[in-house]
């Protein structure tokens, strides 16, 4: 499993400014936001690196590792969210890995963050190799209560079952 932070430590940006690009040029530099301890200190970075304007506006050309950030709206082509240093935070203390909130994105789609966390926090069921096997998992945890001595077809329980659930990349959620 892949912490956040490992994540973030191989997320880069290629960021030049509008100018340069209508100007027919693409330099800028590619600057990996583990360097930067926050969003100011990057911004300062940024702004180092186009000290030859006067007000730049940035332009994230390409960017590496970066899926989660951008499917949660802190980046796009022509922005980088004051947020990111405090999602990324926030994500690391959850004790969830990155997998869990790019599953909960693919099942839900493009939410805010503070929607993804809570959902995350309350109906995160764990991560299974089928929906057998997540199936068995309720009933093991009684959330059924069903007497253990009844024979269930995991298969049929489980295609009924998977109309109250979501699931993505083996990681399930109620829904």
């Amino acid at each position: 499993m892949t912490k956040l932070m490992n994540c973030f430590d191989t997320a880069s940006i290629y960021c030049g400014t509008y100018a340069k690009y209508n100007n027919g040029s693409l330099y800028g530099k590619w600057l990996n936001l583990s360097d930067y301890s926050d969003y100011d200190k990057l911004l300062t970075a940024m702004y180092e690196v186009h000290s030859d304007e006067s007000d730049p506006e940035f332009m994230f050309q390409d960017y590496e590792n970066c899926e989660l950030f951008e499917k949660l709206g802190l980046l796009s082509e022509c922005h980088i969210s004051k947020d990111i240093y405090d999602v990324l935070e926030q994500i690391n203390d959850s004790g969830h890995d990155v997998e869990v909130y790019e599953a909960c994105l693919d099942c839900l789609g493009k939410m805010d963050f503070q929607s993804i966390y809570e959902y995350i926090n309350n109906f995160y069921y764990g991560e299974y190799s089928s929906d057998e096997d997540f199936v068995q998992y309720l009933y093991e945890d009684d959330t059924f209560n069903i007497p253990n001595w009844v024979v269930i077809d995991w298969s049929a329980t489980a295609r009924s079952i998977m109309f109250d659930y979501f699931e993505s990349n083996g990681h399930y959620f109620k829904s």
